[in-house]
Formats: structure tokens, C-alpha cells, sequence
């Protein structure tokens, strides 16, 4: 077994650009508008729509509705529980199975939780800066993978 082929030049300077408007948009609004919209698991989701966007993680459902719900989750086990060390591995394994009984698994929100307990944020922070961010993500994704003629059609699905 070897490793995977790489992608085409193509592809990977599709990937790049589509990552560089997509991150970049998000960060021209948090400039904008006052607000930290800019999330670490961000970054990873941009991976996922620019750089594999047929793969089922990276659908706007995925994306946004995976986004959302763990952070949900994150908020629900810092309200219930508090921020200690314990609490970490059960709302990230909470929030696994949230996303898999929803269908909505997307893996950078898996890191969610833990920026909510590490932030102590409150509940405005689903609103600002979660689905706001990925749903501004999401919709480059959409224009963007779909002005390439080589590329498949973006989504593959919606719900």
C-alpha cells in the first residue's frame, strides 16, 4: 500500500485559491463589522469545501449544521457542568454523536466544544461568530467550486 495520488496542479491551485477568498471574506467582515468571526476549526472546514469538496464532510449541511449543533453541545456542557477538565471529552463525544444521528458530520466542529469551554463563550456565540462564519464560508464555497469547469458540481447534496 502506498500513499494516495496527489491531486492535479489544477486542483490544488483551485484549493488554494478557493481557501485564500473563502478564509479572506470571513476576515473582511469580522473586520468590518467589530466582530471575531474568525474560529480555528474555520480553517480546517476550508480544507474540506476548497480542497475535497465532493467529500460528503464538506457539504453546506455538514458545514453549517455540524458547526452549529457542537457548538450547541459545547454551550450546553459548559452551562451544565462548567469548563473543567473532565468536561472536554464528554462534549466532544457528545457532539460526535449529535452530528452522526443528524447527519451532519463534520469533523473541524469537533473542535467546537473545546474553543467553548477554552473561551468560557456565552450563548450569543452560536449566532456570533459559528453560523455566521460558516455559512459566509459556505457560500463562497458554493460560487467558487461552480465557476470551475473542472471541478463537479457543488453541492452534492444540500440536506
Amino acid at each position: 500500500m502506498g500513499v494516495p495520488n496527489r491531486p492535479a496542479a489544477k486542483h490544488i491551485v483551485w484549493s488554494w485559491v478557493g481557501g485564500t477568498i473563502g478564509i479572506g471574506l470571513v476576515a473582511l467582515i469580522a473586520h468590518l463589522s467589530g466582530h471575531p468571526l474568525l474560529m480555528a476549526p474555520l480553517g480546517a472546514s476550508a480544507v474540506l469545501a476548497f480542497g475535497v469538496p465532493d467529500s460528503p464532510l464538506a457539504q453546506p449541511r455538514n458545514i453549517i449544521g455540524g458547526h452549529i449543533l457542537t457548538t450547541i453541545v459545547g454551550l450546553v456542557f459548559l452551562s451544565a457542568f462548567g469548563a473543567g477538565w473532565w468536561v472536554a471529552g464528554l462534549a466532544v463525544g457528545a457532539s460526535i454523536s449529535v452530528m452522526q444521528y443528524t447527519n451532519t458530520v463534520h469533523p473541524p466542529a469537533g473542535a467546537n466544544p473545546l474553543v467553548v469551554l477554552a473561551t468560557g463563550a456565552g450563548w450569543d456565540y452560536v449566532l456570533l461568530p459559528v453560523a455566521l462564519s460558516a455559512a459566509a464560508l459556505t457560500f463562497v464555497a458554493v460560487l467558487f467550486n461552480n465557476i470551475a469547469p473542472s471541478r463537479k458540481q457543488y453541492p452534492t447534496f444540500w440536506y
